[in-house]
């Protein structure tokens, strides 16, 4: 292994040891790392939503300081009147977390590396091996063109067939910039394990707010596809909140509210005649997302920031 890269906890790699000694299949791996672009912040929502949820013990720490290129991705710092008061450290985690029926999984998440993406993936495949996981799933958002007003759904993948439910042909053949998950699904589906992908759909005019409606999606996929008890539940109510969010700030524009209309009416379309056509947010088969332009994003972030900083006149 890369021994550069990472430091174990002894006694957790010592636990999880017996258990696989013991156990006929290995736990769960959930891949959570932050890409540069979080569609929706998917990613980082359902980190955090797990963290949040289960007992947890940090197994794997990476050295964060090799793998990120901090000229692309700065750290942010807070300043207070005249001083410094943090400094937000960037990091890349492997963790044991419980379920809420006390089932052991493991959570890689944090930062996506930018460096040495072959030494990072063989650590992981290596890790994959010697505790003999039983599947690794993947979790991120990606931008679709589809209204918010509409049931959001997830493009499934994986490296067998069998490893899928039925689902919709949301998307042919296209070339996308790879993600560490994507890769190591990729590289594991050569070594005949098994991976699954979950890409929640994230409305493209809403691809920079903290959107829970497609973390609610993404932990509710994670559930069907692991069998573990994740409380999707508790991530319903700050859905419902975002969703009625966006909901009002449409209303205060009329030509917000109508390219949405005109949205509804290309999803509606598509649902129809799904087989041969595809949402996937490109240029040459969005014409209506040059409608939305600079204009609605502006205002879906303006509005987002007054919401937050609990703006009286709204």
């Amino acid at each position: 292994m890369n021994r550069d890269l990472y430091d174990f906890d002894f006694d957790v790699l010592e636990e999880l040891r017996v258990r696989t000694e013991t156990a006929a299949t290995g736990p769960v791996l959930i891949v959570a790392l932050r890409p540069l672009v979080d569609a929706g912040h998917v990613t980082e929502i359902t980190a955090e939503h797990l963290i949040a949820g289960g007992d947890v013990r940090r197994f794997v720490t990476f050295d964060h300081d090799s793998l990120i290129d901090y000229h692309a991705r700065r750290p942010t710092m807070t300043f207070e009147v005249n001083r410094w008061t943090e400094y937000r450290q960037p990091h890349i985690s492997l963790d044991v977390v419980s379920d809420a029926e006390g089932t052991d999984y493991l959570l890689l998440h944090g930062v996506e590396p930018d460096r040495r993406w072959d030494g990072f993936t063989e650590v992981i495949r290596e890790l994959v091996e010697e505790f003999n996981i039983s599947l690794v799933v993947g979790v991120y958002g990606i931008p679709m063109g589809i209204p918010h007003t509409r049931e959001h759904s997830a493009i499934m993948h994986a490296t067998r067939d069998s490893l899928l439910t039925t689902q919709p042909r949301w998307v042919g053949t296209v070339e996308v910039p790879a993600s560490i998950a994507n890769l190591l699904e990729f590289q594991l589906g050569e070594q005949g394990r098994d991976a699954v992908g979950i890409a929640a759909h994230v409305p493209h005019y809403l691809l920079q707010s903290q959107y829970y409606p497609s973390a609610l999606v993404a932990v509710s996929r994670l559930e069907d596809v692991t069998g573990l008890d994740l409380r999707v539940g508790e991530l319903a109510h700050a859905a419902a909140e975002a969703r009625a969010e966006v909901d009002r700030q449409v209303e205060q524009s009329p030509e917000v509210a109508e390219v949405v209309r005109g949205l509804e009416n290309q999803y509606d379309a598509f649902m129809a005649a799904r087989d041969s056509e595809s949402l996937l947010v490109r240029e040459t088969q969005l014409p209506s997302a040059d409608e939305l332009g600079a204009e609605f994003e502006d205002f879906l972030r303006q509005e987002w920031r007054k919401g937050h900083r609990g703006d009286s006149s709204h």
